[in-house]
């Protein structure tokens, strides 16, 4: 008994056969002359007469002929998708990863969606933004996002000041050199937040992924290992339409 993954690689190729083989049909069936044939015979008035050669042509190919060949072409083919789906029904493995079972039962057609899917999951996880490595974070629940501990920074402000070189006297007004000092005036307290994730949690979910994609192939596989359900439909939808030929 063959096995659903045979059945899969022998549809694949029937498929190319039998549209070849209608394509060849179609083709046949187009040129007309082809399907025509004649058959002359000459026979002179008199028994004396000039005698002339018989002239015929066979008729080459039929428009029964082209059903038949499309029907055996066909026939095959509806037999061997109708056992592909058929077993399809019954194809399931577990997906198993991470020490436990992930899904149970699942049906090999939804397997081949998984694995594209999880192509995609993959890029997408992989383009997720980290934080900044050169700060300290910690998740704050109320902002929904991370964010640094306090960080403290002074404000200055420059306050213009008079200093006295030489006093004034009587002769000379006072020697006065203008400068600005520095001076405190308040504190900066900074906090950052981020939406991102710390880069061990991206990790760690890519890691999941790859996990996640060896266990689908391997499940695929496994459910495509199962014995076929032999099911023919062609012969019935076929003769229903071109009766038998």
């Amino acid at each position: 008994m063959a096995k659903l993954n045979q059945i899969i690689a022998v549809a694949n190729g029937k498929k190319s056969q039998t549209q070849a083989e209608l394509t060849r049909v179609h083709h046949m069936l187009q040129k007309a002359v082809l399907l025509e044939g004649i058959s002359r015979t000459y026979r002179p008035k008199d028994d004396d007469g000039e005698k002339l050669p018989a002239e015929s042509k066979h008729v080459q190919f039929t428009a029964k002929q082209g059903i038949r060949d499309a029907v055996a072409a066909l026939t095959g083919l509806f037999d061997v998708v109708a056992t592909q789906d058929a077993t399809n029904c019954i194809a399931k493995a577990d997906v198993v990863a991470g020490g436990g079972t992930v899904l149970t039962g699942v049906p090999v057609t939804h397997l081949l969606f998984l694995e594209k899917q999880l192509v995609d999951l993959h890029t997408f996880v992989d383009k997720l933004p980290t934080l900044d490595p050169g700060e300290v974070w910690s998740f704050d629940s109320t902002a929904d996002s991370y964010r640094t501990e306090t960080h403290e920074t002074v404000r200055t402000k420059k306050v213009p000041r008079n200093h006295v070189k030489a006093e004034a006297t009587k002769e000379h007004p006072a020697q006065v050199e203008l400068f600005t000092e520095d001076v405190l005036v308040g504190t900066w307290a900074t906090v950052k937040f981020s939406g991102a994730i710390p880069a061990k949690e991206k990790h760690e979910m890519l890691a999941r992924v790859r996990q996640l994609q060896e266990a689908v192939k391997f499940a695929r596989e496994e459910a495509n290992g199962v014995q076929v359900v032999d099911h023919k439909t062609g012969k019935a939808v076929l003769e229903y339409i071109f009766g038998s030929n």
